[in-house]
């Protein structure tokens, strides 16, 4: 006998409850078309009841934007399988529970953009949708078993019985409630079954084989029973476990001979999934529907999404660009972990006191006049950090800081003397080191100047808090301290302290975080979070730690997509702690690194800093028989303007595409798209140096 079940459904149905038409109910229906789902529309609550009822749809998106047009809540409390409420940004902060209670599941915050929309369908369907129509299936699968007059038995994978059927209970003799939670009955020991037998079927299935044979199990009356049983092991749901499927033909001892089919179901399944498993079983489950091209071509995809570099670009040889290739190579890995015989000790050091000439704070109003004209236009992105530099015997980290803290309150947030403060920037800066050509208090000052001015920014200031800026402001001057002017690649293949520390792995950003918070903490006298809360203070640092080790730049193109990923959702969207996050690194990024982005002269000067700094390094390296972690920065055949064009190529171009995009830096892009017209003008006519010869 055959049982049939039928369960109702063709094409996903998709009802739109929206007012009145306008460019985000057209985006849903261009979306609906685009995923081949049959769309209906109601303007009224009255249709909609009307159209739901006679359709059943999967799946109902209800507009909420303009409640005065009718009650989403209200609309439909019991009926809905899968509803979608639309927010507006400036309701985002609204409590979900009223919606969660009438029976909303997902909320989409507004954005008619098509792929949005259908990016959001997609999500749906194989989420809520599917999980709906496995629900429905699974309850259709019961109704059959309960029908059907094979005796079926599903247990769990340490074999305790979980559900019979009736016909078991009829053939066995024995009452579901004797059955469910005890151990499987266990095969009678006799010359008819080799003492062997189970762990012959178990071996099979383990091994993910067929068995097939004859099988017998005892009934309630202690009559034994012969099952002809072919067992299949299926594969469950996160590649654990297997569902055993049992066919028997029965025959009693007395000798009937009826055809009966059991079956036994080990389940087990994984209850939390991260996401990425989520995205490859979606993919496999689209490869079995898929035409040959699309399934190999989804092949390939899910080979990339198993590596661990997802954001990392590849390039190609490194015949094709070795500017590109070792400034990359330099920057965004953490050496050969190849050492040579005599290995370089780069020693963790005690934090550097202030040097008795600096233990006098200065106050604003003492700030000398000389100094206090370099900083009359801090506020402008043209400020120019050099003059500052020169105005202050290269101590501009504590002026400009106690400028840019005092305009942005953070005394008042930090509930501490201005006095504290200087302290702690004279400290701060007493441990950066002055003979840096580059990472020195000049570039965290440069630092600390562009942070502030992307915190004005107004979209940037509507997606933070103001615990976000004050992190922000702080993250940016201690970002470097005690930068020894080398790579983590350096570090890491000279076997230095830091680096055996740190295994290897962010190296000297884990360095930058934990030596500013030993100096902060050490003396109450510069402690600037003496008087802050507890869980503030927690929340503070583990802000201020997130965005220096952001700076790190293995982890740049990750950094980068997450953002691009972001910048496309409403403000709203992005005023989500998650985003705030990407927000914060993307902020202190751009302004590590902005330095195409200045003006020119500004952009030369730093330029020539750098390559200085990678010169020596590869000086030293030379030196000390280390692997050279940027070949092409050797100072006798180096061209500066190539060096530059890569840089800018390869990490600044995109970041702050994006950027721009988020906080609308026009000027920063038009002095991007100068300087990177210098540097190619250098080099057409093969120049290697900072500047065209004089004429």
């Amino acid at each position: 006998m055959t049982y049939r079940c039928t369960v109702s459904f063709v094409f996903l149905q998709v009802l739109l409850v929206f007012a009145k038409e306008d460019s985000q109910s057209n985006g849903f229906c261009w979306a609906c078309e685009k995923a081949n789902f049959r769309c209906s529309m109601a303007r009224t609550p009255e249709s909609a009841l009307e159209c739901f009822l006679e359709k059943h749809h999967d799946l109902v998106i209800i507009d909420h934007r303009h409640s005065r047009h009718f009650d989403a809540e209200a609309l439909f409390n019991v009926w809905v399988l899968t509803c979608v409420l639309l927010l507006r940004p400036d309701r985002e902060e609204a409590s979900v529970m009223p919606l969660i209670n009438a029976g909303f599941n997902r909320r989409y915050v507004e954005n008619a953009n098509v792929m949005a929309c259908y990016n959001e369908l997609l999500q749906l369907e194989h989420g809520e949708v599917r999980a709906q129509f496995k629900l429905r299936a699974g309850n259709a699968i019961f109704t059959a078993l309960e029908q059907s007059q094979e005796a079926i038995e599903i247990m769990s994978e340490d074999q305790v019985i979980q559900y019979v059927n009736p016909a078991y209970e009829s053939i066995m003799g024995y009452q579901q409630g004797e059955l469910i939670g005890k151990e499987i009955i266990e095969v009678p020991k006799s010359e008819k079954n080799k003492p062997d037998l189970l762990e012959t079927i178990n071996s099979c299935i383990r091994k993910g084989k067929e068995w097939q044979g004859i099988y017998y199990a005892k009934k309630k009356n202690g009559d034994s029973i012969q099952q002809n049983v072919k067992i299949t092991p299926v594969i469950g749901q996160g590649g654990k476990g297997s569902l055993d499927v049992r066919s028997t033909t029965s025959r009693g001892s007395d000798g009937d001979s009826q055809r009966r089919h059991s079956s036994m179901a080990r389940i087990h399944s994984m209850t939390i999934e991260a996401p990425i498993t989520k995205v490859i079983n979606i993919i496999n489950a689209a490869q079995e529907s898929s035409p040959m091209p699309v399934a190999e071509a989804l092949d390939r995809v899910l080979e990339i999404l198993r590596t661990t570099e997802l954001y990392s670009p590849q390039l190609g040889t490194k015949d094709e660009d070795p500017h590109t290739n070792d400034l990359v190579g330099g920057l965004m890995t953490d050496g050969l972990r190849r050492l040579s015989g005599n290995e370089y000790i780069f020693s963790t050091k005690q934090p550097h006191h202030i040097p008795s000439h600096l233990t006098t704070p200065l106050s604003l109003n003492d700030i000398p006049p000389r100094i206090a004209q370099t900083m009359e236009n801090e506020d402008s992105w043209d400020f120019d950090i050099f003059n500052l530099e020169a105005a202050t015997m290269k101590r501009p980290l504590t002026y400009l800081g106690l400028k840019i803290f005092s305009r942005f309150g953070v005394c008042e947030f930090l509930n501490c003397p201005e006095a504290t403060l200087r302290s702690w920037l004279q400290v701060i800066e007493a441990n950066y080191h002055s003979s840096n050509s580059y990472h020195n208090s000049s570039h965290a000052a440069d630092v600390l100047h562009a942070t502030a001015y992307f915190l004005c920014k107004e979209r940037v200031k509507q997606s933070l808090d103001p615990i976000d800026e004050v992190a922000a402001l702080i993250a940016a001057t201690v970002h470097d301290v005690d930068h020894p002017g080398r790579t983590n690649s350096f570090l890491c293949n000279a076997g230095s302290e830091l680096a055996i520390l740190y295994n290897d792995t962010a190296v000297l950003e884990s360095h930058h975080a934990a030596l500013a918070f030993q100096i902060t903490t050490r003396d109450d006298k510069c402690n600037i979070f003496k008087n802050i809360e507890r869980n503030e203070y927690r929340t503070l640092r583990q802000a201020i730690i997130d965005m220096v080790l952001a700076t790190e730049m293995t982890k740049h193109f990750e950094h980068v997509n997450k953002f691009v990923n972001s910048i496309n959702k409403p403000l709203a969207a992005l005023e989500e702690n998650g985003n705030r996050i990407l927000v914060k690194r993307m902020l202190i990024k751009c302004a590590d690194i902005s330095n195409p982005c200045r003006p020119q002269e500004l952009c030369i000067e730093w330029a020539g800093r750098i390559s200085e700094e990678y010169f020596a390094q590869t000086d030293e390296e030379k030196r000390q028989a280390l692997p050279v972690v940027m070949p092409v920065f050797d100072r006798n055949t180096c061209s500066i303007p190539k060096s530059q064009i890569s840089f800018i190529d390869y990490f600044i171009t995109d970041m702050f595409d994006a950027w721009d995009a988020f906080a609308d830096l026009p000027n920063l892009m038009q002095h991007l798209d100068n300087n990177f017209k210098y540097w190619k003008g250098l080099d057409e006519k093969k120049l290697h140096s900072l500047r065209p010869p004089p004429e």
